[in-house]
């Protein structure tokens, strides 16, 4: 064997061998430093609250009974989860706002008219607009939401 194949074999072995030690994966640990109540409350103090906006689209008045109609919630909470959950967690932000207290920061009109209307919103409604901002520009697509699917999601929002 020549001595530069020796090196070779050498040197081959060396790189081959230092590859081998085993390597524990990176593990990931999310810790929850704020409560659910701390997050939503956190990332609603970005925006400008106005519970007399009613919003762009057709719903102009909102009137809430005393009980809560379990029906409706129950579609509801289906819709939010086939239409909304992508872009829309209950707790905390995802790619739109959370949900929870929408009512503390949104009126009932206004809510529903994104949800039916929220191109013309985000273009005209002062508070869609600073959503708009606030959430980098990433808009709020038309689901083709009926005027009693969004009753239905309004009353499960009263649930949160």
């Amino acid at each position: 064997m020549k001595v530069n194949q020796f090196f070779f074999y050498i040197f081959l072995a060396f790189i081959l061998g230092c590859g081998n030690e085993k390597k524990e994966p990176k593990k990931f640990i999310y810790q929850r430093t704020q409560s659910p109540d701390q997050v939503v409350t956190n990332e609603i103090n970005l925006t400008p609250i106005d519970l007399n906006n009613k919003g762009i689209g057709p719903i102009k008045k909102v009137v809430f009974t005393e009980t809560i109609d379990e029906v409706l919630v129950e579609n509801g909470k289906n819709i939010f989860k086939s239409k909304c959950t992508a872009c829309h967690n209950i707790n905390r932000r995802l790619i739109g706002p959370p949900m929870k207290g929408i009512y503390d920061r949104r009126s009932p009109e206004w809510v529903m008219n994104i949800i039916l209307n929220p191109d013309e919103m985000l273009k005209e409604d002062p508070i869609a607009v600073a959503l708009l901002k606030e959430y980098n520009n990433i808009i709020m697509l038309n689901q083709n939401i009926t005027e009693d699917q969004a009753r239905a999601l309004a009353e499960y929002f009263r649930t949160l």
